[in-house]
């Protein structure tokens, strides 16, 4: 340890996963297969085991770094029962829900900002809007086949109507197959993803704002419970929701002698929320963590990451920073030289498996590392101080609304 330096022999760990309707088990199981395999690769001791009895996902770390012993209690906060029941939603449903979304994003000019500041992602999100209308021109034109074929062989207004009864059978048959398959596109799974930001204008709907309150309740009592760091993670659509938990926390008050609150980002599309007009919560909690002298914030985004706006500064893009930030650190995890080149070619075309590398394992680490963030010796806060900003990070203002709550 460092001068200065506070060894952390406990840590609470409260990971915000992203928009995700799986049970988060697997959350658990990454982080015990990937955990191993980077403990071995930087040489240090960590082992793991899951918490029963709670009905909670917790599971407990213990790790041995430096000769400094360290136990963390990781619980995953759930919300993926929101996110199951925003997806419950018929074919026709869904197209109307994609003209609705888009119309939002489009009328209140937060599209046009987001492509401003990073086209990358934006062509990640075109991918829904031009999947689905590809599916559904694929079902008119089944639908005109078939309306054409009754049509030549019975003909007259008999063979019109048994041409439109069998057409729309086919175009709805085609449909369906298409949303069996959509673990394969995954085109409904990013529209809803786009369309729960969207459902209030970038505003939390009652049932996660009741959610996010509960959340906090827990974090404010980890602190009080004889922990040296809470951290909070957030991760993808996550982030925004760990901004707005950590900023809650901390105007509860944070306890004196208790424990270091910190917050972790990792792939956000915070801007996606930040830039529509009803946001002024999300925007408010960000301009108070950027000036918070009490709350450690790194924010951790990779270029090779499609699905992230990576190396932007939240507050900032968001037009709510103050004028002399403290938070939060943003850099890159550059994937393609810190990953192997073996693995680099293996999932470099892979969205998804990408945008959960910030949780993996890398073959050549530098100061990122998941777990010894997560479960090691040191506070975030020491982690990283003195560490420089990545000289790409974007800063200047896009979005077209920035009221605050």
């Amino acid at each position: 340890m460092g001068d200065g330096q506070v060894r952390v022999r406990k840590r609470r760990v409260f990971y915000v996963p992203g928009y995700d309707p799986f049970p988060p088990r697997r959350y658990r199981e990454f982080y015990r297969k990937e955990g191993a395999a980077q403990a071995d690769i930087s040489g240090y001791s960590l082992s793991m085991e899951a918490e029963t009895g709670s009905g909670l996902y917790v599971w407990k770390v213990r790790t041995r770094i430096d000769g400094a012993e360290t136990e963390a209690r990781v619980r995953v906060l759930v919300w993926s029962d929101l996110v199951q029941a925003s997806m419950r939603r018929g074919i026709l449903a869904t197209y109307l829900l994609m003209v609705r979304t888009l119309w939002i994003f489009f009328s209140t000019g937060a599209l046009k900002a987001m492509i401003r500041l990073r086209p990358g992602p934006m062509l990640t999100g075109a991918w829904p809007v031009g999947m689905l209308s590809a599916q559904m021109l694929v079902a008119l034109l089944g639908f005109g086949a078939v309306w054409w074929a009754a049509h030549a062989l019975i003909g007259g207004w008999v063979g019109h109507l048994v041409g439109v009864a069998l057409g729309a059978g086919a175009m709805a048959a085609i449909l369906i197959g298409f949303r069996r398959l959509d673990t394969k596109f995954f085109a409904y799974y990013m529209l809803y993803d786009f369309a729960q930001v969207a459902a209030h204008r970038g505003g939390y709907g009652a049932d996660l704002s009741e959610r996010l309150e509960a959340f906090a309740d827990e974090v404010s009592a980890a602190l009080r419970d004889g922990n040296d760091e809470v951290l909070i993670v957030g991760h993808s659509s996550g982030a925004a929701l760990a901004v707005t938990l950590a900023a809650a926390v901390e105007r509860r008050g944070l306890p004196e002698d208790g424990a270091r609150l910190a917050l972790l980002t990792l792939g956000q599309a915070i801007p996606m929320q930040g830039f529509l007009p009803e946001a002024t919560r999300l925007r408010a909690d960000l301009n108070q963590l950027a000036q918070s002298e009490s709350v450690t914030w790194v924010d951790v985004t990779a270029r090779g990451d499609g699905v992230c706006f990576w190396l932007t500064d939240p507050p900032a893009v968001c037009g709510v920073a103050p004028e002399t930030p403290v938070n939060p650190l943003v850099f890159s995890a550059a994937f393609s030289e810190t990953v192997s080149p073996e693995k680099w070619r293996q999932i470099r075309r892979q969205f998804f498996r990408l945008h959960i590398q910030y949780l993996a394992c890398f073959e050549r680490p530098r100061d990122y590392d998941y777990f010894q963030i997560t479960a090691g010796p040191l506070l975030l806060a020491d982690r990283y101080r003195g560490r420089m900003a990545s000289p790409q990070v974007e800063r200047r203002v896009y979005s077209p609304h920035r009221s605050v709550m």
